[in-house]
């Protein structure tokens, strides 16, 4: 599975264990999320931060939502998000978005960090 070039432009970080992290850094990058793209490869999820609130508006598949404090730990995973809701989190300081299925994964990875 090809990573779509509108997220091979943005900045990433290896987690180990074959996942990479998107970092979505910019407001316009934030904005437009994973939004009218058709996948997302299992092994990438991207990194929303500042945020407390998503919305999947535009969204062609499900996610999982890996809630993180300040600190960067998970506070909550969210499993099989489907497209048109909105989900929030007070305790979150960022949001992970990944391919639905795999949240878990990189909650236990992000926590190990």
């Amino acid at each position: 599975m090809t990573l779509h070039p509108c997220l091979q432009a943005l900045d990433a970080r290896d987690l180990g264990d074959g996942l990479t992290l998107l970092l979505a850094r910019t407001r316009r990058t934030r904005g437009r999320g994973l939004a009218k793209l058709d996948e997302l490869p299992p092994n990438h999820a991207l990194l929303l931060e500042p945020c407390r609130s998503i919305h999947t508006i535009g969204m062609r598949f499900a996610l999982d939502l890996v809630w993180l404090d300040a600190e960067g730990e998970p506070v909550r995973v969210d499993p099989g998000v489907a497209p048109r809701r909105m989900r929030s989190c007070r305790r979150a300081r960022a949001v992970v978005e990944c391919a639905a299925g795999h949240g878990e994964r990189f909650a236990r990875i992000l926590a190990a960090a």
